[in-house]
């Protein structure tokens, strides 16, 4: 009987301590720990291009291809004009082709068009769809989208700008 209650013990404590090993776990973190996705949000990747004199910036996506492009910066690209809606360059190789595709755009959308290969920003909408493959977007111009929309090609320098 003794050996009986030692084992019945035993087993409720050892289902306490595991119980009570969950819970301090589950408290033990601040109630506004960083979450997987606020790390990311602090890691946003962001360049700079430089048109003449003006300097704007933008904030590209987080996938493969982003990446892909980000190791060929900085670059300094002349990009011509293509129906009055886009400017756009021939980068130096092919990227990763593993982003998203779309045959849409939005203005202020930095893409890559893996035929090219180049890499384009739309500065205005003329509702036209992007014949195949599409186009997979890399980011978007936080504002100033306007310094593109110019007649003829334009000098732009692209390198990455970290924000402190």
């Amino acid at each position: 009987m003794r050996r009986i209650f030692l084992a019945f013990a035993f087993a409720i404590a050892f289902v306490h301590a595991g119980c009570g090993a969950d819970n301090s776990t589950a408290d033990s973190a601040p109630p506004n720990s960083p979450t997987k996705t606020s790390t990311l949000e602090s890691q946003i990747m962001k360049i700079r291009l430089k048109i003449d004199d003006k300097v704007i910036t933008a904030t590209l996506n987080d996938n493969k291809t982003t990446r892909d492009f980000i190791s060929l910066l900085p670059l300094t690209l002349t990009m011509n004009d293509l129906f009055r809606r886009e400017k756009f360059a021939h980068l130096p190789r092919a990227i990763s082709e593993e982003g998203k595709r779309t045959h849409t755009y939005e203005v202020g959308q930095v893409v890559y068009w893996s035929p090219g290969p180049d890499v384009a920003i739309f500065y205005r909408n003329d509702g036209e769809k992007i014949p195949n493959p599409g186009i997979i977007v890399i980011g978007k111009i936080d504002s100033g989208v306007a310094a593109l929309d110019v007649a003829g090609s334009v000098k732009v320098t692209i390198e990455r700008h970290d924000e402190q």
